[in-house]
């Protein structure tokens, strides 16, 4: 597949390269991103999404199509492949695509990570092979305190839901059942609750500079966070179920001693990400995590691609800041490893 990809992307004609991507998600960061760093954009949308993209000019083309699978048909890719786009994943593509291996435009990253995310069992294997410490993943029969249910794949935590027991997870499991949600326990992972602070941190890796780069940090706004709002009678009487759909993000800038926890997961992520699906990590990716009152750091999921925490840092992040002396957040970074890598005459380290 990775021959086939880059028999493509050595026809391209590097002074006409376009990036693209769907309009989804994160694609006003990585389009705008582009923009700045002077490529000419294209945003692959549905009808009702069209105005958002339209509003903030920052696609040069915009294509509509009524499902985003309309990107695997060849007549499509082919388009997309005479004007010399270069596609850049987000949660979309894995939320509503899938089907990473049939697409022959060339994709920027390592699409083989990406399919190890939407598999939680690969997630946890990858996690503890870096040796980072992770919430006890359990069987319903070990549920003996709070634990947090969770699916396979990209849902923005859509559906999530807490348990506080194995008695609590049954019932509300055979609920899920009847309303046809899941299938088996195939379907879910049920993770020990960690109480702590939430910390997204979004890092980039640099295949052009052979480094790790931390461009954000934030955290979720979730629909549960609105329960806060309701007084405790109230939600036992009425027995008001709330999910963790996630709704926006907010920046964070954290404690300075505890960024070298975050920073040592990093590195030991890329460099297994190095053995599981070679070359390893390139581009964005992101940790996500809880500290604890102890300040322990327990890192419970990976996105292997630019996440929408990333939007909070636009243009700029204290972090991104830091390390670059400009304005610089995740949409632009990508845009600016390409620009470096089509000037090395090296794309193709970045085109997996």
């Amino acid at each position: 597949m990775r021959e086939k990809i880059l028999r493509v992307l050595r026809n391209y004609d590097p002074d006409k390269i376009k990036i693209g991507t769907l309009g989804s998600h994160s694609a006003l960061n990585i389009l705008k991103g582009a923009k700045d760093e002077g490529f000419e954009t294209v945003c692959i949308c549905r009808p009702k999404d069209r105005i958002i993209y339209e509003s903030f000019g920052v696609a040069d083309e915009i294509i509509e199509v009524d499902d985003f699978k309309d990107l695997l048909n060849d007549s499509f890719q082919d388009k997309l492949i005479r004007d010399n786009v270069i596609l850049i994943p987000h949660g979309s593509f894995n939320a509503y695509l899938g089907q990473l291996d049939k697409i022959r435009v060339p994709f920027f990253g390592n699409r083989e990570l990406m399919i190890w995310e939407t598999d939680r069992f690969k997630q946890r294997k990858w996690l503890e092979m870096a040796g980072l410490k992770m919430p006890k993943s359990l069987k319903p029969e070990e549920i003996d305190r709070i634990a947090i249910v969770k699916y396979h794949g990209a849902m923005g935590g859509r559906g999530y839901f807490l348990v506080a027991n194995r008695d609590d997870f049954y019932e509300k499991f055979e609920k899920l059942k009847a309303e046809g949600l899941v299938e088996s326990l195939n379907d879910i992972e049920i993770q020990e609750y960690i109480v702590g602070a939430n910390v997204y941190f979004s890092f980039f890796y640099s295949p052009m500079n052979e480094r790790i780069e931390l461009i954000a940090v934030d955290r979720r706004y979730e629909a549960i966070d609105g329960i806060g709002r309701i007084p405790a009678e109230i939600q036992i009487k009425s027995g008001v179920f709330a999910s963790y759909t996630v709704i926006g993000n907010f920046p964070i800038v954290l404690r300075e001693s505890l960024l070298a926890k975050a920073l040592e997961s990093a590195k030991a992520v890329v460099e297994v990400s190095k053995e599981i699906a070679y070359p390893g990590m390139v581009g964005p990716f992101c940790l996500e995590t809880v500290f604890d009152d102890n300040t322990e750091m327990y890192v419970f999921e990976i996105s292997a691609r630019i996440v929408a925490g990333t939007n909070v840092g636009i243009p700029i992040s204290p972090y991104s800041y830091v390390l670059w002396g400009e304005n610089m957040y995740m949409g632009r970074r990508i845009a600016r490893e390409i620009r470096v890598a089509i000037e090395k005459d090296a794309l193709g380290e970045l085109i997996y």
